[in-house]
């Protein structure tokens, strides 16, 4: 049987189901204000612009030093929000995108990395702004990836695999398949936010460190060029998909290897082969099964009836990766299976009738009589709450929700208010994330344009009048902790 080589027209299937209904647009303000957040590190590293091309991996592909640890986020820069008129968030879709660290023989996933931002102008109330502006994107000693490591193949190899000629450098794009984004560049507005999809970030940074937690540095200007506002966010990209355990140094034709055994292909003499080119992968932009099942339902079935089955670290970054950060979601195995299930149930659900990456573990499940944390069909990476802002705005991406171990996923919240905790948590003053609980307290020391004593409120908001708490984020109905 001759394995499928050419990945179908890319589709477009995470689309977003609603947008808040005014977005206006405005050029006018002063330009933000900031200090430094006391511990902070050292002035922050440049970045680039432009990608670099000339890098081949004869120079450049020695085998990089992992150095998963070192603080590349920089100095945070705190915002003095009440001389400010904007302020951004910004985050990556899925707390973690893997890569295969070689594509010549079997392929899982490119690099593929997701920037979305979401830009307020601050008011009363507050406005969502997307026309009149910019938003440009850039990473923290990391300008190129073509000649790190082994990825020059992805390039070498992307019409034959992909069907998509790309310049080196440049990415895929489920979203856009004529956008192919860079290292650097603009990014584009969509109804409520900018995103740039698809951008080929790998874990290798310039100086030859590899790092999964590298960093994005995000750039707001007026249409004169002004700066109205900047941040930094995690840009996590793994290539820690380890199959070493179990198929040995030599994984990826290991894989191929057993399939021709078991399955009575002859995938080893077509490598590179891509694996969504047979099994359906929404992460790919295949939505549909096709006739051999989805991928992920063979991968975690099949290793499910193993006598020692792996562990999820064993297989997803990772041992050195451990991609689940979150502080309060978090365990030493990375607590996968409390909201993933188990390998047989990842694979069953799927077997009655759940689409893979598109039909996911809800908040609700554990955070429940919580207004707008049942967010229905649509995926947290999706949802949008207060006033229209994404709950990754104020949350963080999922697998890295704030407070969060690595340093740039908890930027935000230590820009904006000091402390690694949800935008406008309480706790961030009080003892508690509500407080003192105290409406009437709350407006005397908080209300009004001129509040005696600002709280986060007004990171966007420039005026609190109402107790009335059904205007608030969650209808203030979050757990006292």
């Amino acid at each position: 049987m001759k394995a499928m080589r050419l990945l179908p027209v890319f589709v477009l299937i995470w689309t977003l189901f609603f947008s808040i209904a005014c977005i206006q647009s405005s050029t006018e303000g002063t330009s933000p204000s900031f200090t430094s957040v006391p511990g902070g590190t050292s002035s922050l590293p440049a970045t680039s612009s432009t990608p670099a091309t000339s890098h081949t991996p004869g120079i450049d592909s020695a085998p990089p030093t992992t150095n998963v640890n070192s603080n590349n986020v920089g100095e945070i820069k705190s915002l003095d929000f009440m001389r400010s008129d904007y302020v951004v968030f910004a985050w990556n879709d899925l707390g973690m995108h893997c890569a295969n660290p070689t594509y010549d023989a079997a392929i899982i996933l490119p690099p593929y990395n997701n920037l979305w931002a979401q830009v307020i102008k601050r008011g009363n109330p507050p406005q969502i702004v997307t026309q009149g502006i910019t938003v440009d994107y850039s990473f923290v000693n990391n300008t190129y990836s073509y000649g790190k490591g082994e990825y020059a193949q992805f390039w070498d190899n992307a019409k034959e695999v992909f069907g998509v000629g790309l310049e080196k450098n440049t990415g895929l794009n489920l979203s856009s398949p004529n956008v192919h984004n860079g290292l650097s560049g603009g990014m584009s507005a969509n109804k409520d936010h900018f995103e740039a999809i698809g951008i080929p970030l790998t874990p290798i940074d310039d100086s030859n460190n590899w790092n999964p937690y590298q960093v994005a540095a995000i750039t707001v200007k007026d249409s004169g060029g002004k700066v109205l506002a900047q941040t930094r966010t995690m840009a996590p990209i793994s290539d820690e998909i380890n199959c070493a355990k179990c198929h040995g140094n030599d994984a990826f034709n290991d894989i191929l290897q057993k399939h021709d055994q078991l399955s009575g292909t002859d995938l080893l003499s077509q490598k590179p082969v891509l694996c969504a080119s047979c099994h359906g992968d929404p992460a790919l932009g295949k939505p549909e099964a096709g006739p051999y099942h989805y991928l992920s339902d063979h991968i975690h079935g099949f290793h499910a009836d193993l006598d020692s089955p792996p562990g999820c670290y064993d297989c997803h970054p990772g041992k050195v990766t451990q991609c689940s950060r979150s502080e309060s979601h978090t365990a030493a195995d990375g607590n996968c299976t409390t909201c993933h299930g188990s390998l047989e149930n990842v694979s069953t659900t799927i077997g009655e009738g759940r689409i893979p990456w598109l039909n996911e573990p809800k908040c609700s499940t554990c955070h429940a009589g919580i207004a707008e944390v049942d967010t229905a069909a649509i995926l947290y990476r999706n949802a949008t709450g207060h006033g229209g802002v994404y709950c990754t705005s104020c949350h963080s991406s999922p697998h890295a929700m704030v407070p969060s171990s690595q340093s740039a996923d908890n930027y935000q919240s230590l820009q904006y208010q000091g402390k690694a905790l949800p935008i406008g948590d309480c706790g961030v003053c009080h003892s508690n994330s509500k407080g003192e609980n105290n409406l009437r307290e709350y407006i005397e020391a908080h209300g009004g344009n001129n509040p005696e004593s600002p709280n986060m409120c007004y990171i966007c908001h420039t005026s609190v009048n109402s107790a009335d708490i059904t205007q608030w984020p969650h209808e203030f109905q979050w757990k006292s902790r």
